[in-house]
C-alpha cells in the first residue's frame, strides 16, 4: 500500500532576482514499511522533496498524497494535524527542547495529541528502552552525547506510531560508528514495527543500508534502485 504518492512536483525559489528550480516535476511512490534513501549533491532538491512530503513546504504545482490525505484538499490546520499525528521528523540538528529531559522530549508530541499522562510516560519509557536509552530518561539533552540525542529524536518521531518518518541528514553531525549504530537502530524499527522511513542523505553508509535508493539531481529523479 502506498504511503506517499507525489505527481509532477515542481518547486521554484527566488534568491534575490534569480529563480532556482529546486524540483522540476518529480513523481515518487513509497510503499508502507519501505526504508528509502534520497541521495544527491547539495542543491539537488532532496531536502525540498522531504519538506514537501512532510507538509513543511508546499509545491508550486503537482499533487502530494500521504497516508490517503491529499494535501491540495487540506487547509493549514489540517496539514498541522497531519504532521502531528501521521508524520515523524528527525533533523540533523536533533531539535530537542533543552530544558526538558529525554522522556519529556519524547512525551511532548503525545502531550500535544492529548494522550493521558500515565500512558504518555509508559509509552515514552518503552520507546526509549527500544532505542537503547534505558535509565537515561531524566537526562537533559546537554547531558547526552550527540548519538544519544539523535536516538531521543528518533524515539520522539516514532512514539505515536506515525505513518512515516522523514529524516533529513540524520547522521550528519555524528561520527561514523555512532551514525551506523543509529541507522541500525532505525532499520530495526523498520523491520520490527514496520515504520516507513525516508532519508535525505549524503552518507554512503545510509545509502548502503537503504532498501531503495532514489537519486535526485538538478530537481529530477535520475535513478531509482530497489535493493531489497
Amino acid at each position: 500500500m502506498a504511503i506517499v504518492q507525489t505527481k509532477d512536483i515542481k518547486k521554484t525559489y527566488k534568491q534575490g532576482k534569480v529563480k532556482v528550480e529546486a524540483l522540476c516535476g518529480v513523481d515518487l511512490i513509497v510503499e508502507k514499511a519501505e526504508f528509502v534513501a534520497l541521495a544527491g549533491p547539495s542543491g539537488s532538491g532532496k531536502t525540498t522533496m522531504l519538506n514537501i512530503i512532510g507538509g513543511l513546504d508546499l509545491p508550486d504545482s503537482g499533487s502530494v498524497i500521504v497516508d490517503n490525505n491529499r494535501f491540495a484538499d487540506m487547509n493549514q490546520a489540517g496539514l498541522a494535524s497531519l504532521r502531528l499525528h501521521k508524520i515523524g521528523f528527525v533533523f540533523q540538528a536533533f531539535n530537542l527542547i533543552p530544558v526538558l529531559s529525554a522522556i519529556e522530549n519524547v512525551e511532548y508530541v503525545m502531550l500535544l495529541q492529548g494522550v493521558p499522562k500515565i500512558e504518555r510516560y509508559n509509552r515514552a519509557k518503552a520507546i526509549l528502552d527500544d532505542v537503547g536509552l534505558e535509565g537515561k530518561y531524566n537526562r537533559r539533552p546537554a547531558e547526552l552525547s550527540g548519538g544519544q540525542q539523535q536516538r531521543v529524536a528518533v524515539a520522539r518521531a516514532i512514539v505515536s506510531g506515525p505513518a512515516i518518518v522523514l529524516a533529513d541528514e540524520p547522521t550528519a553531525n555524528l561520527d561514523s560508528k555512532t551514525g551506523e549504530d543509529l541507522v541500525l537502530m532505525m532499520k530495526k524499527m523498520n523491520t520490527e514495527k514496520k515504520v516507513t522511513f525516508i532519508f535525505s542523505t549524503h552518507d554512503n553508509m545510509v545509502m548502503d543500508y537503504a532498501t531503495r535508493l532514489v537519486t535526485i539531481k538538478d530537481g529530477l529523479i535520475v535513478n531509482d534502485e530497489n535493493k531489497s
